[in-house]
């Protein structure tokens, strides 16, 4: 018996050290189980957006937001997804085709180019506070404080790619600028906190998509260009 006195105070101890860990970081999760948890639940929305309005945010989470991983560039003739994200909306103006791609804040934050291109254009513009005006009509009632316009040339004619903010940060940084020559798949920015990506490409052009579908930028084909080019 007095053998497994010890063995019964540690394990007391342990599970002491678990509920006091457990009871200092409530409601979020303890330290202890973070990583066995999927990073929806290991950095909880609430956490998150706390982060975001006090400008700091943990150390883990900032490293596994700031990730960029490599991608498989399709092959042919294509069109690519410009970001991670899920397909929020389609719409068509004025001749113009477009697809919302709303990314959470455990989606990878890199936007990339969706076709060979050569940017003839780059613009930022938003409303502090937000505004659901144009530019910004298709988000839906999305607010949005600041986005940055990118304007190409394409092969396949212009397209434009507005890269958009979320209330939580107004940060977009480019690896771009006007002139420059960009392939297909190739890194052209960085969105910050949660964020959209709309691109617009002219309207003869059909997405390959579904409403709330998961598309992965750089690798997710949105239009097939033989397939559009038999069908009409």
């Amino acid at each position: 018996m007095r053998r497994r006195l010890p063995l019964q105070a540690a394990i007391l101890a342990v599970c002491a050290v678990a509920v006091g860990m457990w009871a200092w970081h409530f409601p979020y999760p303890s330290p202890l189980v973070k990583p066995f948890l999927p990073a929806n639940l290991r950095w909880p929305t609430a956490q998150v957006v706390e982060w975001a309005k006090q400008g700091n945010a943990d150390a883990d989470f900032l490293a596994y937001f700031m990730r960029d991983p490599e991608r498989t560039i399709p092959a042919g003739n294509n069109i690519v997804a410009p970001a991670d994200g899920t397909v929020l909306g389609l719409h068509e103006k004025d001749g113009v085709r477009y697809v919302v791609i709303s990314l959470s804040v455990w989606d990878v934050h890199v936007a990339r180019s969706p076709f060979d291109a050569t940017v003839t254009a780059i613009e930022e513009g938003g409303v502090p506070g937000g505004s659901r005006e144009p530019p910004l009509y298709w988000l839906d009632g999305k607010l949005a404080p600041a986005f940055k316009r990118i304007d190409m040339q394409t092969p396949h004619g212009p397209a434009v790619l507005y890269l958009i903010t979320s209330l939580l940060s107004t940060r977009i940084e480019l690896g771009v600028e006007p002139g420059a020559p960009i392939a297909k798949g190739q890194r052209i920015g960085r969105m910050l906190f949660g964020s959209t990506a709309v691109l617009g490409v002219p309207a003869r052009y059909t997405f390959d998509l579904e409403m709330n579908q998961r598309v992965v930028g750089g690798e997710t084909v949105i239009v097939d260009l033989d397939a559009a080019a038999a069908g009409g």
